[in-house]
C-alpha cells in the first residue's frame, strides 16, 4: 500500500518544527563537467549530519503517549543511532540504541552526547536484532527500523518535498540507495509534488541488491559488503520495496573508482564534506551523462558524517 499525498503533506508539516530546511547548492564548475544543471540538496547540513534525523523525528512523533511512555529502541552502527537518540530527546522520549563492538568510537560518542542508551552486541545482524527484540520485550519500546518503517520514509519524504518547493524545474532527482528508505522517500514526494519529476537511485555494484531486485521483481539479498559506501550495505524490506518498485525509474550502478572520484570533486569543488555514500549519484550522473544532458537534476546530499582520518582519497 502506498502512502497517500496527504500523508506525505502532513509529514512534512510534522517535522518542520524539528529538522533544517537544508540549503540547496550548485556549482558551475560541476555543472560544466556533467553537462547538466545540478541542484545539491544539501543534508550533509541536517541536525546530526544526516537526512535520518527526519525520518527519525516523524517516526517518534507519530507514537500513542503510552507508547512514548516506553520509549523506542532500535539497532544502528551509524546515522540512524544518532537521529533516534537526537529525535528522542527533542521530544523527552528514551531511546535504547544497540551497536556492534565494531562501531566506530566517535559514533557511540555522538550517540552518548544526545542522550541515547547504548547496548554493546557482537557485530552480526542476528545479534543486534536479538539484543534489540530483548530491550523491546523487556522495557515495551517500540522498535523502529531504520529505513523499513512507514513513517520513517514519509519523514524522509520531506528533503524532496523541500526541494521541489524551492525548484519545482528539477526534473529528475536522484539519490543513493541502501536500505532504500530514503529512495523511498524521495519517489513520493516527487510523485505527489513534482512537475513529472523521476527518480533515479545510485548504488555500488559492490552491494547492487536495489538494481537486481527491481530487475527480478522481489527483494534480492547482497552476498558482499565490499564497498567504500559504508552506508549503503543494508538491504531493501517489505514496506519500501513496493514503493519503489512502483515509483523508481531505474537503478544506476557505479564502480568504487567512481564513487571516490565524485566525491573527491564535491569535497574540492564545493567546500563541503560529504560521505562516500552520498557521492554515488553524483558519481551515476557523470558516468550516465548522456542520459542526464541538459536536464535539470536535484541530488539529496545524503550526510556528512565521516572519518576524517580514514579519506578514500
Amino acid at each position: 500500500m502506498i502512502p497517500s499525498r496527504k500523508e506525505v503533506i502532513d509529514a512534512y508539516y510534522r517535522v518542520q518544527p524539528y529538522v533544517h530546511n537544508t540549503p540547496v547548492l550548485k556549482s558551475s564548475y560541476l555543472n560544466s563537467l556533467s553537462g547538466t544543471e545540478v541542484y545539491f540538496k544539501c543534508e550533509n547540513f541536517q541536525k546530526m549530519g544526516a537526512f535520518k534525523m527526519r525520518g527519525a523525528i516523524n517516526a517518534i512523533l507519530q507514537l500513542s503517549e503510552a507508547q512514548k511512555e516506553a520509549g523506542v529502541v532500535t539497532h544502528s552502527s551509524g546515522n540512524f543511532a544518532q537521529a533516534v537518540s537526537l529525535a528522542a530527546q527533542k521530544v523527552g522520549v528514551k531511546a535504547h540504541i544497540v551497536m556492534p563492538s565494531n562501531a566506530p568510537s566517535v559514533k557511540q560518542e555522538a550517540v552518548k552526547g544526545y542522550g541515547g542508551l547504548i547496548t554493546i552486541s557482537e557485530p552480526t545482524l542476528a545479534a543486534r536484532e536479538a539484543a534489540a527484540a530483548t530491550i523491546e520485550k523487556e522495557t515495551g519500546a517500540t522498535f523502529l527500523h531504520p529505513s523499513n518503517n512507514k513513517e520513517v520514509i514519509l519523514g524522509n519524504s520531506t528533503a524532496a518535498y523541500e526541494l521541489l518547493h524551492s525548484h519545482p524545474e528539477i526534473e529528475i532527482i536522484l539519490t543513493p540507495v541502501g536500505g532504500g528508505g530514503l529512495v523511498a522517500g524521495t519517489a513520493l514526494a516527487a510523485h505527489y509534488i513534482g512537475n513529472n519529476c523521476k527518480v533515479v537511485g545510485g548504488e555500488p555494484f559492490a552491494v547492487d541488491d536495489a538494481y537486481r531486485s527491481l530487475q527480478s521483481g522481489k527483494i534480492e539479498i547482497n552476498e558482499t559488503t565490499n564497498t567504500v559506501a559504508d552506508g549503503l550495505r543494508t538491504n531493501l524490506g517489505a514496506i519500501n520495496f513496493p514503493i519503489i518498485k512502483e515509483l523508481v525509474s531505474e537503478i544506476i550502478r557505479v564502480e568504487e573508482e567512481e564513487i571516490i572520484a565524485a566525491m573527491r570533486l564535491i569535497w574540492e569543488r564545493m567546500k563541503i564534506i560529504i560521505e562516500p555514500s552520498c557521492a554515488v549519484p553524483f558519481a551515476a550522473v557523470l558516468k550516465e551523462k548522456q542520459k542526464f544532458k541538459h536536464k535539470k537534476i536535484g541530488i539529496i546530499l545524503s550526510g556528512g558524517n565521516v572519518d576524517v582520518k580514514k579519506l578514500p582519497f
